[in-house]
């Protein structure tokens, strides 16, 4: 398995958390944020990214508002107050994934 095959998972997370974090980000600053983040670990395709953005949006979790900057429109991304909620399940949900992987994989942290 691929690990950029482990992360699509956690797409959805990521980009609630970096909205979460800013007010607003349009997509290539969500792409280069993450590159940034995880010093160049983790590149998130546009094809990955904006059906995510959409599928966010279309649940209600994000606004959009575009923005013209110079010759041209760029689409701002903002979380909802529903957006905001979901985020807090969204990572309390991969808090316990990740903690239940961490107990699978690595004997030192299985309970007695």
């Amino acid at each position: 398995m691929k690990k950029s095959e482990l992360y699509k998972g956690s797409l959805a997370t990521i980009i609630l958390k970096l909205l979460n974090e800013h007010d607003k980000m349009y997509g290539y600053e969500i792409t280069q944020r993450v590159k940034e983040i995880t010093k160049g670990e983790l590149h998130i395709t546009e094809g990955a990214l904006y059906p995510s953005l959409h599928k966010l949006q279309d649940n209600g979790f994000l606004d959009v508002e575009v923005v013209k900057t110079g010759n041209r429109l760029r689409k701002y991304y903002k979380l909802t107050e529903e957006g905001t909620r979901e985020t807090i399940r969204k990572l309390a949900e991969l808090e316990s994934y990740i903690k239940t992987m961490r107990v699978l994989v690595n004997p030192k942290y299985r309970l007695q």
